[in-house]
């Protein structure tokens, strides 16, 4: 995925100012940084969710604006920030709208095994013929992530996907993410407020700061005591755990 050149404006101001970046495929990589910075603005360019005012986005070589919608579907999978569900539905069927872009509605083995799958991965098995509205925040934010898991697409959108989550379904989240790459060959794009699992989990980190970025490569050129500190104003220091830069910050 290639990004160049891109720029957002909201009432006269560039929220999101001349970004250009590569993604690289099958990888993990995570997007931080400040409040305001502009990481889920570019998510949602990315997504076409939220139209460009500049720029050039390509997936597999094609300007983003070239591909129909119900074939992009196939390729490209977002759980954005804010999921109100509004119908009845169980869990079983809200993970089987993941399969729509393929199946058109008429779920197939296929599509069965698949949000079988996505259903295990996210423990929500004894949930499964539960109502949305019965559950816990958190327990509806695995549901939608497992929808996101059943669509099966090469390119896999999360923003904030650890909102709501305890610490123990936000690691295994975090761990389905490296999955998902490391298994599958799935290309992940992350935006995460939590600095270290950024660090711990991704392969590449693009920082942003006013709309711009501030620093993007792998995670050890990123997770530095001048970099943090230059992009969130406070003051951090840097170890190691299990060979990956930590912060801890002050």
């Amino acid at each position: 995925m290639r990004i160049q050149g891109l720029k957002k404006q909201y009432d006269g101001k560039n929220v999101v100012d001349s970004v250009s970046l590569e993604i690289k495929k099958g990888k993990v990589t995570s997007f931080i940084g400040p409040n305001g910075a502009g990481k889920s603005t570019v998510m949602g360019m990315i997504s076409r969710l939220i139209a460009k005012d500049e720029g050039i986005i390509e997936v597999e070589g094609s300007k983003i604006e070239k591909w129909k919608s119900h074939e992009l579907s196939k390729h490209l999978a977002i759980l954005t920030q804010t999921n109100n569900i509004q119908m009845k539905l169980t869990v079983r069927e809200l993970v089987a709208f993941g399969r729509f872009p393929h199946s058109g509605g008429r779920l197939t083995k296929e599509d069965h095994e698949m949000i079988q799958k996505a259903i295990s991965y996210m423990e929500l098995e004894e949930f499964e013929d539960s109502f949305i509205d019965e559950l816990s925040g958190g327990q509806r934010q695995r549901a939608c992530i497992a929808m996101v898991i059943a669509q099966d697409t090469e390119y896999i959108l999360l923003d904030e996907p650890t909102n709501n989550l305890d610490i123990y379904h936000a690691t295994n989240l975090m761990k389905m993410v490296r999955k998902l790459s490391d298994e599958l060959g799935k290309t992940v794009i992350l935006v995460l407020h939590e600095i270290n699992y950024a660090a711990f989990y991704s392969d590449y980190i693009c920082a942003f700061k006013n709309g711009k970025i501030a620093k993007y490569g792998t995670v050890e050129e990123v997770i530095k005591k001048e970099v943090l500190s230059e992009i969130y104003q406070v003051d951090f220091e840097i170890m190691e755990i299990n060979g990956r830069p930590l912060s801890i910050y002050y």
